[in-house]
C-alpha cells in the first residue's frame, strides 16, 4: 500500500526572506498525496477507524479534507462518502470522485454538511471523520513538527492558516511534545472567515452568521474549542488578511516557487508578502535569527482557471 502521507520538503524562500529580513523556510504540504496537509490527519483518522474494524467512513468537507479521506480510504480499501457544501468547486468534487468515493452535496456552508454527515454516519454505522475537531487528527498533523526536528530546524515562529483549527492544534501538540513550547504561532485567517480571531477577541467561542470569503476551505463558522483553549497554553497571534491579499499571495507564490496554492493557503503567505506587523516585530527583535517557517498547506482543487475565477470575483 502506498503511504497515506509523505515527508514533505523544507524549501528556502529567497523572496520572503528578503521581504522579512530573516531566513524564511517553507514546509511544502502542497506535495502531500491529496494535495494538502490534510493527508496527515485524515490519513491517521482513517487508519484508526480501519484498525477498529470499521470498513465505512463518512466525512464532511469543503474539499481538501474530503479528498484526503477519499485518498486514504481507497488505499485502506474502505467505503467512503464525502458530504460537501454547495460552495465546493466542481473541480474538488471531481477529484474526490476519482478516488472512488461517493459525493453528496448538502447545505450552503460546511456546518450544514457536517450536521448531515454526522447523522448519515450514525445511520450507516460508519466512522465519522471530523475534518478538524478530533485528537486523532491533531496527532496526525503533529507529525509535521517531527519532521522539522529531524531536519534540525527549530523555527523562531511558525505561520499557518486557520480554518476550523485542526492544523493549529496539531502543530501546537507537536511543538509541546518535542520541547518547543516557546515557538510562537501566527494564525492567519481571511476577514470573511475569521471565527478564530473573533473567538480570541470575545474570549469565548463565537459562531459566524455566514462565511464571506473566497477562501471557502477556511470556512468553519465556529472553530474547535481546543483552538481557543490553546491560546491560554501557547503563544498564538491571530492575524487577518483580505481576500485580495490572499489571492495576490497565491499569484506571487506561483511566480516565486512555481507551485499553485489556494486562497486558504495564500492567507498565511500574505502575512509574509505584506510584512504583517507581528512578523516585522519578530524579525527586528529576534536576536538568534531563527528562521520563520511558513506551512504551505496546499489546496487540491486549485488550477489556473480557478485562480482566474477568484481574481474576477474579488476585483
Amino acid at each position: 500500500m502506498s503511504p497515506l502521507h509523505v515527508r514533505t520538503p523544507l524549501w528556502e524562500s529567497p523572496t520572503l526572506s528578503q521581504i522579512l529580513g530573516t531566513e524564511v523556510l517553507l514546509k511544502m504540504e502542497a506535495f502531500q498525496p491529496a494535495g494538502s496537509f490534510k493527508s496527515r490527519g485524515m490519513g491517521a483518522a482513517c487508519a484508526d477507524a480501519s484498525a477498529r474494524g470499521l470498513r465505512r467512513v463518512v466525512c464532511s468537507s469543503g474539499g481538501n479534507a474530503g479528498l484526503a479521506v477519499a485518498n486514504a480510504g481507497r488505499k485502506l480499501d474502505m467505503e467512503v462518502t464525502i458530504v460537501v457544501p454547495q460552495t465546493t468547486s466542481a473541480r474538488a468534487k471531481e477529484l474526490i470522485m476519482r478516488e472512488n468515493a461517493q459525493v453528496i452535496v448538502h447545505g450552503m456552508v460546511w456546518d450544514d454538511a457536517h450536521a448531515f454527515a454526522t447523522q448519515l454516519a450514525e445511520e450507516t454505522r460508519a466512522a465519522y471523520v471530523h475534518p478538524f475537531d478530533d485528537p486523532v487528527v491533531w496527532q496526525g498533523h503533529s507529525s509535521l513538527v517531527d519532521e522539522l526536528v529531524e531536519d534540525g530546524v527549530k523555527p523562531g515562529m511558525i505561520v499557518l492558516s486557520v480554518g476550523g483549527g485542526g492544523l493549529m492544534c496539531g502543530v501546537v501538540e507537536g511543538l509541546q511534545r518535542v520541547g518547543w513550547a516557546d515557538v510562537p504561532l501566527l494564525a492567519v485567517e481571511t476577514e470573511g472567515a475569521a471565527s478564530f480571531a473573533g473567538a480570541v477577541r470575545a474570549g469565548e467561542l463565537i459562531t459566524l452568521d455566514a462565511i464571506r470569503s473566497i477562501a471557502v476551505t477556511l470556512g468553519a463558522k465556529r472553530v474547535t474549542p481546543r483552538a481557543l483553549e490553546l491560546t491560554h497554553q501557547h503563544e498564538i497571534i491571530p492575524w487577518l488578511v483580505s481576500d485580495r491579499q490572499a489571492l495576490d499571495a497565491c499569484m506571487r507564490f506561483a511566480d516565486d516557487h512555481r507551485v499553485l496554492v489556494e486562497p486558504a493557503c495564500g492567507a498565511a503567505l500574505a502575512a509574509g508578502y505584506d510584512r504583517a506587523e507581528p512578523l516585522a516585530e519578530f524579525t527586528v527583535s529576534s536576536a538568534q535569527r531563527e528562521p520563520v517557517v511558513f506551512i504551505v498547506c496546499g489546496g487540491a482543487a486549485v488550477n489556473r482557471a480557478m485562480l482566474e475565477k477568484w481574481d474576477r470575483e474579488v476585483s
